[in-house]
């Protein structure tokens, strides 16, 4: 079993409260938007680390992160990406091979909204964590953490850091 901590748009901003949340964690996830390498290297020095850029980060983000990161944890198969949209909306680079090659997770993040969502048509799972930073448009910053449990995506705990 393996604990997960993911997170999104933090947007240079990493609130110190995200280390204590994902203290109990095997492995942190972020969706891209990182904003600064800085925060790149922070949750990398702190845990066992795997991230996409996303639309605002520059070179040395893009040449520490991918764009798209399709992998297995435990038993399954997850893809994370940051523009990715969401079932009944994928995004036109994404949309081709998610609907011949579905994976059992997809995480994006981009729209700063929180949202955790089964799409039906694919079986599988959305994830987007919201926003972890102060920029943008949401009102309360958020993270999340889950279990991979073999084939099981288990325990999902949304947790809110405050308003931005």
């Amino acid at each position: 079993m393996k604990k997960i901590g993911l997170l999104s748009d933090t947007h240079s901003y990493l609130d110190d409260a995200v280390f204590r949340h994902f203290e109990n964690c095997d492995e942190v996830w972020h969706a891209g938007d990182f904003g600064s390498i800085e925060v790149v290297d922070a949750l990398t020095a702190f845990k066992p680390f795997k991230g996409v850029y996303g639309n605002i980060d520059g070179g040395p983000i893009r040449q520490a992160c991918p764009e798209h990161l399709r992998f297995r944890c435990e038993e399954v198969d997850v893809w994370m990406t940051h523009i990715g949209g969401y079932p009944g909306r994928y995004a036109a680079q994404v949309k081709p091979e998610i609907s011949v090659n579905p994976p059992k997770l997809f995480i994006c993040g981009h729209s700063h909204i929180l949202k955790v969502q089964f799409d039906p048509k694919l079986q599988l799972l959305h994830l987007n964590p919201g926003a972890a930073g102060k920029q943008g448009w949401h009102q309360v910053r958020t993270l999340m953490r889950f279990d991979i449990d073999g084939d099981r995506i288990e325990n999902l705990q949304v947790i809110e850091l405050g308003t931005r």
